[in-house]
C-alpha cells in the first residue's frame, strides 16, 4: 500500500470536524506532541534558546511513560547532528533541532545528511546570528541551508507547527523525496507563546505517516553498503542531479500530503506553498514568511477598511520555492514589498533573500509588479501594523515614480543609522567625538 492509499484508506474526518483534543500549548510544545504522536524514534538535543523547550518537552513525556523513545543529550550541537544523521542512517525516525550559531556549529553535518539523502527532520527557533549577540528571531541562521538539499518551511502559529511536523515527516520520507526538512519557527514570537491547539489522535496520524522505510539502502551487518564514498569528478555531479531531482519531486509529494491531511484531519483546502489573504482584486501586495503574516493580515485589513485593495503573501514552503503560485498570484498587482527578517549583505539592491528570491521568479514574466525590498524585525524587534503602513506607502510610491530597482528600505531603524554618512562608510558618531 502506498503512503497516499494508507493515508486516505477509512473514513475521512467529516468536513470542520477534527479529531482529537484541543490543548493551549506554545509553539516549541505542540512540536513535542507531534513528535510523540508520531513515535519518533531518536531524539538527539543540545540546549540553545529559542528551540530547546522541544526538547525539555519530549524529555518530561519519556520521563511519564507518554513516548517511547531513544534521547539522547549531545555535547554540541556538531555531534548533536551526526546523532540524527547516523540514527536516520540505521533506518531510525530521528528528530535534532537548534537554533542560531547552534545551526551554524553544526553545518558540516547539516550538508552530508542532506547530501546522503537522509529524512531528519529538524526544528531550527530562528534566532539572530552573534555578534552582536541577541535571543530575538532572525531567519538567516535557518537560510544557511538553503542551497545544500534541506527542505525549508516557515510556520505562522503553533497549530501550524504540529500539522507541518506531521507533514515534513511524511513528505521527507516518501520514496520519491528522501530529503532532510528543517522547520522555522520564529524564536520567542511563537517558540515560547501560546495558542490553542488541537492535537489529533494517534490513529489518525499514524495512518497519515508510514512507517519509516530506509529500503536497502539501511545501514545494517546483513545489509553490506557504501555510506559516504569520496566520489570526486567521477560521479559527485550524478550525485547533485540525483539530489535535484528529489527536490523536484518534492513539489508533487508536498501536494499530495497535504491534501491527504486536509481529507483525514477534516481541513479545509488551502494552497500546500503559499497562505495568500485577499489577494482576488489587490492591486498591491506584501510577502513575508513566519510570524509577520499574522501582522500582515491585520494590516490589510485596516488598509482595506480605508479602501485600498490591498492583499498578503506568506510565503509557506521556501524550499522548494513556489515560483508558479507567486507568478499566478502577483501576476496582475501594480506593486509589492517584499518583508525579509533577514539580510543578504552585498546581493541584488542590498535586500534581503526573500527579495532576490521572488523577483527572480518573476523575472521571466511579461507583466511584472515593481518589487520594492523591505528589512525589518532583526534581532527580535517587532514588525508592526504601523511598520507594514509605512512599508505599503512606500510601495505605491515607488511604484507610482515607475521604479524599477527601488532601494532596500530598512524599517523601524533608531537613531543615527539613517544618516547617509553611513553610505560613506563613516560613523557620524565617532565624527563627531560620541561614543563608539
Amino acid at each position: 500500500m502506498t503512503a497516499t492509499e494508507q493515508a486516505t484508506s477509512g473514513t475521512p474526518a467529516p468536513a470542520g470536524h477534527e479529531a482529537g483534543h484541543e490543548e493551549i500549548i506554545t509553539g516549541c510544545d505542540a512540536v513535542a506532541q507531534a513528535l510523540r504522536l508520531l513515535d519518533v524514534d531518536v531524539l538527539a538535543g543540545y540546549p540553545i534558546r529559542p528551540y530547546d523547550s522541544v526538547m525539555s518537552a519530549v524529555s518530561k513525556m519519556i520521563a511519564n511513560g507518554q513516548m517511547d523513545a531513544e534521547f539522547i543529550v549531545a555535547e554540541s550541537e556538531h555531534s548533536q547532528f551526526e546523532i540524527g544523521k547516523h540514527a536516520s542512517l540505521v533506518g531510525a525516525r530521528a528528530f535534532i533541532g537548534s537554533a542560531g550559531v547552534g545551526w551554524m556549529y553544526g553545518m558540516e553535518a547539516l550538508v552530508v545528511t542532506a547530501s546522503l539523502r537522509l529524512p531528519v527532520i529538524a526544528l531550527v527557533g530562528n534566532r539572530a546570528l552573534d555578534d552582536p549577540g541577541a535571543f530575538g528571531v532572525e531567519h538567516n541562521d535557518a537560510l544557511m541551508v538553503r542551497d545544500t538539499g534541506w527542505l525549508l518551511y516557515w510556520v505562522e502559529s503553533a497549530q501550524e507547527a504540529l500539522d507541518t511536523t506531521l507533514l515534513a515527516y511524511r513528505v521527507a520520507e516518501d520514496k520519491r523525496v528522501m530529503l532532510p526538512c528543517a522547520l522555522s519557527m520564529d524564536g520567542a514570537f511563537l517558540t515560547h507563546s501560546q495558542h490553542i491547539v488541537r492535537v489529533p489522535d494517534e490513529e489518525r496520524v499514524s495512518r497519515f505517516v508510514p512507517p519509516y522505510d530506509l529500503g536497502d539502502r539501511r545501514f545494517h551487518p546483513d545489509n553490506p553498503v557504501s555510506i559516504a564514498p569520496q566520489f570526486n569528478e567521477d560521479w559527485v555531479m550524478e550525485a547533485r542531479r540525483q539530489s535535484d531531482a528529489a527536490m523536484r519531486r518534492a513539489r508533487t509529494v508536498i501536494g499530495e500530503a497535504t491534501a491527504d491531511f486536509q481529507r483525514l484531519f477534516g481541513r479545509e483546502p488551502e494552497d500546500p506553498f503559499v497562505d495568500a489573504y485577499r489577494m482576488e482584486d489587490a492591486e498591491y501586495a506584501l510577502i513575508g514568511m513566519g510570524t509577520v503574516g499574522m501582522v500582515g493580515k491585520v494590516a490589510v485589513d485596516r488598509m482595506r477598511a480605508a479602501g485600498k485593495k490591498v492583499g498578503f503573501v506568506r510565503v509557506k514552503w521556501f524550499r522548494p520555492f513556489p515560483r508558479p503560485e507567486l507568478r499566478a498570484l502577483l501576476r496582475n498587482v501594480k506593486g509589492v514589498g517584499i518583508v525579509d527578517r533577514d539580510y543578504s549583505f552585498g546581493s541584488s539592491s542590498h535586500a534581503g533573500v526573500l527579495y532576490t528570491e521572488v523577483t527572480a521568479a518573476l523575472y521571466p514574466e511579461p507583466r511584472r509588479p515593481v518589487v520594492a525590498p523591505f528589512i525589518a524585525g532583526l534581532g527580535g524587534r517587532e514588525v508592526s501594523v504601523e511598520n507594514m503602513l509605512e512599508m505599503e506607502d512606500s510601495v505605491e510610491r515607488v511604484t507610482a515614480a515607475g521604479e524599477l530597482d527601488p532601494t532596500c528600505q530598512w524599517i523601524g531603524v533608531r537613531g543615527p543609522a539613517t544618516d547617509p554618512r553611513y553610505e560613506q562608510g563613516e560613523n557620524p558618531r565617532t565624527a563627531e567625538g560620541g561614543a563608539r
